[in-house]
Protein backbone atom coordinates (compact mmCIF):
# COMPACT_ATOMS: atom_id res chain seq x y z
CA UNK A 1 0.00 0.00 0.00
CA UNK A 2 1.36 3.67 -0.68
CA UNK A 3 1.72 6.22 1.66
CA UNK A 4 -1.19 8.02 -0.17
CA UNK A 5 -3.55 5.21 -0.29
CA UNK A 6 -4.09 4.90 4.49
CA UNK A 7 -5.11 8.81 3.85
CA UNK A 8 -7.03 8.73 0.71
CA UNK A 9 -8.89 5.25 1.64
CA UNK A 10 -10.31 7.39 5.11
CA UNK A 11 -11.54 9.56 3.32
CA UNK A 12 -13.10 7.54 1.10
CA UNK A 13 -14.41 6.14 4.20
CA UNK A 14 -15.77 9.53 5.35
CA UNK A 15 -17.16 10.16 2.37
CA UNK A 16 -19.02 7.33 2.16
CA UNK A 17 -20.77 7.01 4.85
CA UNK A 18 -21.15 10.89 5.48
CA UNK A 19 -22.26 11.19 9.32
CA UNK A 20 -23.34 8.50 10.58
CA UNK A 21 -22.46 7.92 14.89
CA UNK A 22 -21.26 5.24 16.56
CA UNK A 23 -22.94 4.78 19.74
CA UNK A 24 -20.93 6.59 21.64
CA UNK A 25 -22.59 9.89 19.49
CA UNK A 26 -19.06 10.38 18.04
CA UNK A 27 -19.88 11.04 13.91
CA UNK A 28 -17.68 8.91 11.62
CA UNK A 29 -15.95 12.37 9.92
CA UNK A 30 -14.64 13.04 13.55
CA UNK A 31 -13.20 9.47 14.30
CA UNK A 32 -11.34 9.98 10.53
CA UNK A 33 -10.57 13.92 11.44
CA UNK A 34 -8.67 12.51 14.68
CA UNK A 35 -7.33 9.62 12.51
CA UNK A 36 -5.79 11.32 10.35
CA UNK A 37 -4.39 14.37 12.68
CA UNK A 38 -2.86 11.09 14.38
CA UNK A 39 -1.50 9.66 11.49
CA UNK A 40 0.21 13.17 10.46
CA UNK A 41 2.15 13.41 14.11
CA UNK A 42 2.98 9.25 14.34
CA UNK A 43 3.21 7.99 10.68
CA UNK A 44 1.66 5.98 7.96
CA UNK A 45 0.63 2.51 7.60
CA UNK A 46 -1.75 0.16 8.22
CA UNK A 47 -0.32 -0.32 12.12
CA UNK A 48 -0.61 3.64 12.80
CA UNK A 49 -4.33 3.03 11.29
CA UNK A 50 -4.93 0.83 14.20
CA UNK A 51 -3.25 2.31 17.02
CA UNK A 52 -4.79 6.11 16.01
CA UNK A 53 -8.02 4.13 15.73
CA UNK A 54 -7.69 2.67 19.16
CA UNK A 55 -6.78 6.09 20.61
CA UNK A 56 -10.53 7.81 19.40
CA UNK A 57 -11.90 4.91 20.67
CA UNK A 58 -10.50 4.85 23.98
CA UNK A 59 -11.35 8.58 23.99
CA UNK A 60 -14.35 8.04 22.63
CA UNK A 61 -15.32 5.58 25.72
CA UNK A 62 -14.39 7.93 27.99
CA UNK A 63 -14.76 11.73 26.97
CA UNK A 64 -18.43 13.28 25.98
CA UNK A 65 -18.62 13.99 22.51
CA UNK A 66 -19.95 17.64 23.33
CA UNK A 67 -16.81 18.26 25.64
CA UNK A 68 -14.60 16.82 22.42
CA UNK A 69 -16.22 19.30 20.08
CA UNK A 70 -15.75 22.22 22.79
CA UNK A 71 -12.03 21.02 23.25
CA UNK A 72 -11.46 21.25 19.63
CA UNK A 73 -12.82 24.54 19.49
CA UNK A 74 -10.65 25.78 22.37
CA UNK A 75 -7.60 24.35 20.32
CA UNK A 76 -8.78 26.47 17.55
CA UNK A 77 -9.60 29.92 19.53
CA UNK A 78 -6.18 29.46 21.46
CA UNK A 79 -4.24 29.03 18.19
CA UNK A 80 -5.61 31.86 16.66
CA UNK A 81 -3.98 35.83 16.97
CA UNK A 82 -5.72 38.85 18.37
CA UNK A 83 -7.45 40.16 21.42
CA UNK A 84 -10.65 38.01 21.40
CA UNK A 85 -8.89 34.78 20.84
CA UNK A 86 -6.44 35.70 24.27
CA UNK A 87 -9.94 35.63 26.12
CA UNK A 88 -10.21 32.04 25.88
CA UNK A 89 -6.52 31.45 26.81
CA UNK A 90 -7.34 32.39 30.19
CA UNK A 91 -10.66 30.85 30.98
CA UNK A 92 -10.64 28.52 33.77
CA UNK A 93 -13.03 26.15 32.64
CA UNK A 94 -11.42 25.67 29.27
CA UNK A 95 -7.96 25.33 30.99
CA UNK A 96 -9.67 22.41 33.06
CA UNK A 97 -11.31 20.78 29.82
CA UNK A 98 -8.38 21.05 27.79
CA UNK A 99 -6.14 19.02 31.01
CA UNK A 100 -9.24 16.34 31.22
CA UNK A 101 -8.80 15.63 27.77
CA UNK A 102 -5.32 15.74 27.77
CA UNK A 103 -5.07 13.40 30.78
CA UNK A 104 -7.80 10.78 28.77
CA UNK A 105 -5.35 11.10 25.43
CA UNK A 106 -2.50 10.22 27.54
CA UNK A 107 -4.55 7.00 28.38
CA UNK A 108 -5.35 6.46 25.26
CA UNK A 109 -2.24 6.72 23.28
CA UNK A 110 -1.04 4.35 26.86
CA UNK A 111 -2.83 1.67 25.56
CA UNK A 112 -3.13 1.74 22.08
CA UNK A 113 0.61 2.39 21.05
Amino acid sequence: MTRLAVPVALVALLAGVGTARADDGYPTYARVDYVLGCMMSNGQGPDVVRKCSCSIDEIAAHFPYDSYVAVETARTLQDMPGERASLMRGVGWVKDLLDEFRQVQVAADLKCF
